[in-house]
């Protein structure tokens, strides 16, 4: 129940746009760091998490660059870059010390609402991947982040793995496959959630559901005018404000545009949908006991990396396959068909055509996808289930992501598949632009975004508070050996994420 005394004003020192779980880390983050702060949040729609966030709107991996091949590409000359995995993985580290913070300070009531140990795979079949699969292990072996990563071409231990995924396979089939008992299902969803339950209880902290923003602008000096619509009653409130986050997932973009700031120019976005298919077998269900990613298809993105995905979603186990990827002009699972072409602007017009014409094979791959019939459906989770039906399955359609698209010296315009933080000069607006592995690198994301934006990020007393939040704080953790895997140890039993305890989970 929220208790706190109303304390509503037209003047926060703080708007964060979207309820999402960037907003709520952003705002939990600054109502540590400065109690007195005041934060406004706004939200579109009537709930929080019901885009992006949304258990059932994205892959809830925990992606910490264990099983996502994705991270890992091959390079002409053979060997396999681990640069991004290695950042991943220390930031997926970050992200669980301010977790275990948030249940150690009674901010979130118990880990296992939101976080699971899950073992999570890679598996590949043919020569040339299966090649691929073993330089990848022995690159990230050689770094301690993935340490206790396992690697096998033996069926039988895959069989003991995943049995699911061998049960029906050519037995001529070469394959491989690694594991890390490590890894994690993360219900974003409800991690976000009891974080906006505990900011609503703050003094000084308002949450407006179901209000639209519908334009921002400069104000003297360094402040921001939001103009925002309640949609119930369509009216109108203006807010004035010294920061602004945009972190509203596919419809920052627009916002971006509205605010007018030069570093904002020459960003377009391409939107890219998807579908899921969830197993309504109890008794496949219970089989399978991992994520299993494998390799993407030539052109496709690398949110529509095909894997078997075991969930914990509201205390129920779930299996998932996907996502399929299409296409579609919205911006957001609840957006309008207008998005895209209204995203166009002068500023970004070539960069969005030289994007466009650099990526035709991404373009037919996401036509083929949109005419794929159920059964072609079926024979891409044949791949992974050999023996999979389609009555045993029901399709649903997952989050709308939007990739970046921005100016390039060289090639007029790039589609960028990640993230990326645009700021204002002064530091008083910023947007997050983008999709994975977003959700799973917040905390670091967020850290960042503080340090650019607020002044007073470099004062002894906030980054005192920093290292109370994270221990860290300050330290590499990708470079420190002992320190990563005494920080891991503390997380692994704060969060209950030890594989003892999985097996108790699973059993009860």
């Amino acid at each position: 129940m929220n208790t706190k005394k109303s304390s509503k004003t037209n003047s926060p020192d703080v708007v964060l746009i979207g309820a999402g779980i960037m907003s709520a880390t952003l705002g939990v983050l600054l109502k540590k760091l400065s109690p007195a702060i005041t934060i406004s949040i706004f939200e579109r729609l009537d709930r929080v998490t019901a885009e992006s966030s949304d258990p059932w709107n994205n892959a809830g991996t925990g992606h910490s660059a264990f099983c996502e091949l994705n991270y890992t590409p091959q390079l002409p000359d053979g060997s396999v870059e681990t640069k991004k995995a290695v950042k991943i993985a220390e930031s997926f580290e970050v992200s669980k010390e301010f977790w275990a913070y948030l249940v150690e300070n009674g901010v979130i009531e118990s880990p296992d609402a939101f976080i699971h140990n899950i073992p999570h795979l890679s598996f590949v079949w043919g020569d040339e991947n299966v090649d691929y699969l073993r330089k990848r292990y022995q690159a990230l072996t050689s770094h301690h982040l993935f340490k206790g990563m396992e690697y096998t071409e033996d069926k039988e231990e895959i069989n003991n793995w995943i049995p699911l995924v061998m049960t029906g396979r050519n037995p001529d089939e070469k394959v491989a496959a690694t594991r890390m008992e490590l890894g994690t299902d993360v219900n974003f969803g409800a991690l976000t959630k009891a974080m906006f339950d505990y900011l609503e209880k703050q003094e000084g902290v308002n949450l407006y559901l179901n209000y639209e923003v519908d334009d921002l602008s400069r104000k003297k000096g360094t402040s921001w005018q939001i103009e925002v619509k309640d949609r119930a009653t369509r009216k109108t409130s203006k807010f004035t404000t010294k920061f602004v986050f945009i972190g509203a997932g596919g419809g920052s973009l627009p916002l971006l545009e509205k605010s007018d700031i030069p570093e904002g120019k020459g960003f377009g976005g391409f939107p890219v949908s998807g579908q899921w298919l969830v197993c309504n077998k109890p008794e496949i269900i219970e089989k399978h006991q991992a994520k299993v990613y494998g390799k993407a298809s030539v052109g496709s993105p690398p949110m529509s990396v095909p894997h078997l995905d075991t969930r914990m979603i509201d205390g129920k186990k779930a299996l998932l396959f996907g996502p399929y990827a299409g296409f579609s002009t919205k911006f957001l699972k609840n957006g309008s068909y207008l998005d895209l072409p209204l995203s166009i602007k002068l500023n970004n017009i070539r960069p969005m055509l030289a994007a466009g014409l650099h990526n035709i094979p991404l373009t037919k791959y996401l036509i083929d996808q949109v005419r794929q019939s159920p059964q072609d459906r079926l024979e891409a989770l044949k791949d992974y289930l050999p023996e999979a039906r389609l009555e045993d399955w029901d399709l649903e359609t997952a989050g709308q992501r939007v990739q970046v698209i921005k100016k390039d010296e060289k090639e007029g315009g790039v589609l960028e598949f990640g993230t990326e933080m645009v700021t204002a000069a002064d530091g008083s607006l910023a947007a997050l632009l983008g999709a994975s592995p977003g959700a799973s690198t917040s905390v670091s994301i967020m850290l960042d975004l503080i340090h650019r934006c607020f002044a007073e990020a470099k004062s002894p007393e906030w980054q005192a508070q920093f290292k109370k939040l994270i221990p860290s704080f300050g330290k590499s953790l990708a470079k420190d050996e002992k320190l990563a895997e005494k920080t891991r140890a503390r997380t692994t039993e704060v969060l209950h994420l030890s594989a003892s305890r999985l097996e108790e989970e699973m059993s009860a």
